[in-house]
């Protein structure tokens, strides 16, 4: 049975009960030579965030959007050795060489020998150059392992199309955790060949030092178009971990109506209500109707906890909004007649919260009013923000949360 590794990508990975414990991330090899690499086993991800090693001949069966191990899987983390290179992670997208053509790689396959050992035989190949495009219509040559020079060598720039190919189905806080694991050569490349937006999707997932490092390497001009497509809370939250004189250039960079939210929360101390809050929650007139709101509430760029509730407000209503009036929960949206005006059926009995509201008393508040968000009004009734559960919970866990700090290796 032969196998193309980056299609594994993602596939759910069941043990001999049926249980799904996590999705395969990567498949590691040793590569030595002209000879055709050894498969070791799959780098699978567990909740949360810990990566495992699974030995190949652990693998019972690999269908079609599954695959099933047998015995106990070591759930010691995974360290990858310095003889060994992760297929998806290290290889895609390496420009090698066959017969005198220098081609792309944009996958690799492992087959089972008869005597149970699993081997990479063949690589799918694309003329350098060629978009990922190609690989979506096929690979324009498959050829087998021995015929391909070039996969010992370092590679300046590799790219990362085919990479890519293989996790563009990943939610962006997966493919964060992904970038995460692979080296400081090929995280920059990844986050290069990246859209905007699904960049900035990512850095929000990332640890602190992983968006240093990868604005860091961005030409300003990127850097600022990236920080724009972030939220206003999380590109304030990655500026305030530059210096100064670095913040203050990549705002001068951006558009002024995006840099704006964003000088606005940078005065607010860390860790208040304020400095933790994002800048665009969903605000609508006493005017608008109950099917408006809803209409609002249903668009897909809105995260769960932003979308609970609709804040009332007088004109304007973009943030720092015209007085404070109320809000509505979603919920009652959804009993309401569609003609109804928000401004009949909006609570105003919450009281809203300060923008100096340490974060232990935001939490507080939350957890007695069993909210989920609750409005930030500053001192002239004015709504500035909202504080979501999830902008809590972000600056409740440690600094390096993101990270797995396990020890251990494979086994």
């Amino acid at each position: 049975m032969r196998i193309f590794i980056a299609r594994l990508a993602g596939t759910p990975v069941f043990d001999p009960a049926g249980d799904q414990i996590g999705r395969v991330r990567d498949v590691v090899v040793t590569v030595a030579g002209s000879a055709p690499p050894h498969v070791h086993g799959l780098v699978v991800e567990m909740q949360p965030r810990r990566r495992v090693f699974l030995p190949i001949t652990r693998v019972l069966a690999v269908e079609a959007g599954a695959l099933v191990f047998s015995g106990r899987l070591n759930l010691r983390r995974f360290e990858q050795r310095a003889s060994e290179t992760l297929v998806i992670g290290e290889m895609l997208d390496l420009a090698v060489e066959v017969d005198g053509t220098r081609m792309t790689v944009l996958d690799l396959a492992m087959e089972k020998t008869r005597a149970s050992e699993w081997l990479v035989t063949k690589v799918a190949l694309a003329r350098s150059g060629g978009t990922l495009g190609l690989r979506r219509r096929g690979a324009s040559r498959v050829v087998d392992w021995g015929e391909v020079e070039g996969f010992d060598a370092v590679q300046k720039d590799q790219g990362a199309a085919s990479l890519l190919a293989a996790f563009e189905t990943m939610r962006a806080a997966d493919l964060a955790s992904a970038l995460h694991t692979l080296s400081d050569k090929r995280r920059v490349e990844v986050a290069a060949a990246l859209d905007d937006v699904r960049l900035a999707d990512v850095l929000e997932e990332l640890p602190e030092r992983d968006q240093i490092g990868i604005l860091s390497r961005l030409n300003p001009e990127r850097a600022a178009d990236v920080l724009e497509e972030m939220n206003p809370d999380d590109a304030a939250d990655l500026l305030q971990d530059l210096s100064p004189e670095q913040a203050e250039a990549l705002m001068a960079l951006m558009e002024p109506e995006e840099a704006a939210p964003v000088r606005r929360l940078l005065v607010y101390p860390e860790n208040t209500a304020g400095g933790i809050m994002t800048s665009e929650p969903l605000i609508m007139p006493p005017t608008a109707t109950v099917a408006e709101a809803l209409a609002v509430v249903r668009q897909q760029d809105h995260i769960p906890a932003v979308a609970t509730q609709v804040y009332v407000t007088r004109p304007p209503v973009e943030t720092p909004t015209g007085r404070f009036l109320g809000l509505v929960h979603f919920q009652r949206l959804l009993r309401e007649r569609p003609s109804t005006l928000l401004g009949t059926v909006m609570d105003d009995s919450l009281d809203p919260i300060r923008p100096g509201l340490t974060l232990r008393q935001v939490t507080s508040y939350l957890a007695t009013y069993d909210l989920v968000a609750a409005p930030v009004v500053d001192d002239a009734g004015r709504l500035v923000g909202a504080v979501t559960v999830d902008d809590v919970l972000d600056h409740l866990l440690p600094g390096d949360w993101r990270e797995d700090e396990d020890s251990g290796g494979n086994p």
